[in-house]
């Protein structure tokens, strides 16, 4: 009965050892979920070849077209004028701009006039003995000399005896010493060349000024210059006269320009060109950042789209049947985000942002807009209300 027992609870350890293993076994061959497809949305556009204007972005600062630093040419006190010499100070042209204490060095010059005078009086009664036909004219020079004005220019010299005569008696080299003081005397007194403005003073009221001294800087606020550097490819794209846009950094304000001068030689470090860009602007003052953008040249049969969708290569994604492909490209003018390209055929469909990840041959979707519900018309609202209307009676 024992060995019964024992071959019954057997052979069932045996049948169930059997059942368990083949549950394992039918558990591990179950199949591996298959991933799914994932097709990316992108962005694209249909190209449509055109004329693309190439603006070439150019920055610099404003310099005032007219400036003239003030530096002294003699030596004496600052004194005081009918305005302040201070920066901002406006001044109309023929306005003092300086004056400086001028009283000994005018003395000597009316001293020099006074000896010309005297010379030239010595000699008039030699000239009306000896020669009676130029004494009127000398005799009228002599009447028009005035000390407290410039000294007048000397009768012409009709005759060698005439001329030997006055230039003996030195009165042609004294004549020019005289001139010569009226000159440097008129130095004294700086002028404004221009309606303008004072933007620096380096000299105050009641100092003494050495001569070469700076004194400040002069500028006419009307018209400014702005000095751009170009690529040399542009060289002979630019045009004297030509309207250019400008604006601020922060793009709130537009300005109208007219490129003025073209350098005519290339720099050999930077392998660029200057250009003057000149304004015309009440608001505008020197020392002003400003971007222009040059017209340089239109070109036919391209387009342009964002740099960032330029690969490697001169190549661009296309979309063709739902799948990404590349084509060659012609890039013809890159800018800091756009690039103009040529050789793209009309209707073809290309991507309008890039696509992180993207390689031949994957599978996209055009990303397409869900189309707002039409409003109902006032015939159907009509007709929905009735509908409405009789169900309820129905009930």
């Amino acid at each position: 009965m024992r060995n019964i027992i024992l071959s019954i609870i057997g052979v069932v350890l045996i049948v169930g050892s059997y059942f368990i293993a083949k549950r394992l076994i039918d558990n591990k061959k179950k199949p591996k979920p298959v991933p799914e497809k994932v097709v990316k949305t992108v962005f694209t556009d249909t190209v449509q070849n055109g004329t693309i204007q190439i603006v070439i972005p150019a920055n610099g600062s404003l310099v005032a077209k007219r400036r003239v630093e003030l530096y002294a040419e003699v030596q004496g006190v600052f004194r005081t004028s009918g305005k302040l010499f201070k920066p901002g100070q406006e001044y109309n042209q023929g306005e003092n701009l300086i004056r400086i204490d001028a009283a000994e060095y005018y003395a000597s010059v009316q001293s020099s006039k006074s000896n010309l005078y005297n010379s030239i009086a010595a000699i008039m009664p030699d000239l009306r003995l000896d020669f009676p036909d130029v004494f009127p004219k000398w005799q009228t020079y002599l009447n028009g000399f005035d000390l407290n004005k410039s000294t007048p220019k000397l009768p012409e010299m009709t005759s060698e005896k005439e001329n030997y005569f006055i230039t003996g008696r030195g009165i042609v080299s004294n004549y020019y010493n005289v001139k010569n003081l009226e000159q440097r005397l008129a130095k004294y007194n700086i002028r404004a060349p221009f309606n303008g403005i004072l933007t620096e003073a380096l000299a105050t009221e009641g100092s003494l000024i050495r001569s070469g001294q700076k004194l400040g800087e002069f500028i006419d606020p009307s018209s400014y210059e702005m000095e751009v550097a170009l690529s040399k490819t542009y060289a002979s794209l630019l045009n004297v006269g030509e309207t250019v846009k400008l604006n601020n950094l922060e793009n709130t304000e537009e300005f109208s320009g007219v490129i003025s001068r073209v350098n005519g030689s290339i720099d050999a470090t930077t392998q660029t060109i200057t250009a003057f860009i000149e304004v015309n602007d009440k608001s505008l003052k020197e020392g002003m950042y400003l971007e222009a953008n040059l017209n340089a040249k239109s070109e036919s049969d391209a387009i342009e789209i964002d740099r960032n969708l330029v690969l490697e290569g001169n190549q661009i994604y296309v979309v063709r049947d739902s799948i990404l492909d590349v084509i060659d490209v012609k890039p013809v003018y890159f800018s800091d985000s756009k690039v103009v390209l040529k050789n793209v055929p009309n209707g073809t469909i290309i991507l309008e942002k890039p696509v992180p990840g993207a390689y031949a041959g994957m599978l996209v979707k055009a990303f397409v807009d869900e189309k707002v519900e039409q409003p109902i018309s006032e015939e159907k609202e009509d007709i929905k209300k009735d509908a409405v209307t009789k169900s309820k009676k129905a009930k």
